[in-house]
């Protein structure tokens, strides 16, 4: 069995929107999404009954639509999805909202089953009393997740270490899924436990997009959301896998390079536009995260 994905043909979908496909292994499959347009991306597949479909958002969402878009289903930023229907097949139709990141994992009951031979029991969608029935599941990501989904889009490993790297971590995605335990977030940051200081921390992400070409010190974020210096940073890391502001100057280079796709902003004029004050500054940390100076970007886009 092979499973590839490719953008819709149509004038909302150029090569501004970036799919790859990772055949982890015999009947489990990783797709991963980026949308760098201004509107959504549309992607259609036919998925064969026997795959369990899941489904995270790192950042942006998407729109699943059924029935011929009679009947639709949001994926938020942050959450996830699980389909399985062994009776029936569910055919993507998804439409990938500006500036998301997606991953897909796709895997057969029977490898599910193999991978756990002596605890299959305690995964509901695939212990006996339950084979044959439909499953349908939407939760929110743990920061542990988070952190190894957010790995694949952030990651600096090349070559033939790049193939060893995204299947182990397809694994430890299905594995953080499917694990009842929160004891690994626990372990990493206990504070995290706390579901009052995850949401403190994700109001300090919200606060630094809004406020990013003026973001407050880390000190003012701490005070407006009500965690101390230290947690914050061990929270933030935790969940989103970056610092603070390691966060906040790989957001700003996103935006500034959506910018430059669109082919009319100047390159000091994209620098001021999220709020750096020093265009060369710009020019030396765009060049560090994409490997290009924004000339040549833009030039390559011609």
């Amino acid at each position: 069995m092979e499973l590839t994905f490719e953008i819709e043909n149509s004038e909302k979908n150029t090569s501004k929107g970036k799919i790859e496909n990772t055949r982890v292994g015999d009947g489990f499959f990783m797709v991963r999404v980026e949308n760098h347009e201004d509107g959504p991306l549309r992607i259609k597949r036919d998925i064969d009954k026997s795959l369990i479909q899941f489904y995270f958002a790192v950042q942006g969402g998407a729109e699943f639509l059924f029935y011929n878009g009679n009947y639709k289903l949001k994926l938020e930023q942050e959450k996830s999805l699980l389909f399985y229907n062994p009776l029936v097949a569910l055919p993507l139709d998804i439409e990938v909202r500006p500036g998301s990141k997606l991953v897909f994992l796709y895997i057969t009951v029977e490898n599910l089953h193999r991978m756990f031979v002596t605890g299959s029991e305690e995964i509901e969608f695939i212990n006996k009393e339950n084979i044959g029935k439909k499953f349908y599941a939407d939760r929110p990501m743990s920061p542990v997740l988070m952190v190894t989904v957010n790995q694949l889009f952030s990651n600096n490993v090349n070559g033939p270490a790049k193939g060893v790297f995204e299947k182990a971590k397809a694994y430890e995605i299905l594995a953080l899924f499917l694990n009842k335990e929160e004891g690994k977030d626990v372990e990493q940051c206990p504070f995290l436990n706390d579901e009052e200081n995850v949401e403190r921390v994700r109001n300090a992400k919200k606060i630094l997009i809004e406020k990013m070409t003026t973001p407050p010190s880390l000190k003012e974020l701490s005070r407006e959301v009500g965690l101390n210096e230290y947690r914050l940073k061990e929270g933030f890391k935790n969940i989103y896998g970056k610092t603070v502001f390691q966060f906040l100057n790989d957001y700003r280079l996103d935006i500034a390079r959506q910018m430059l796709d669109k082919g009319n902003m100047k390159v000091n004029d994209a620098a001021y536009h999220i709020g750096y004050t020093n265009p060369s500054h710009f020019i030396a940390a765009f060049k560090k995260k994409f490997g290009v100076t924004p000339k040549k970007y833009l030039i390559s886009n011609i």
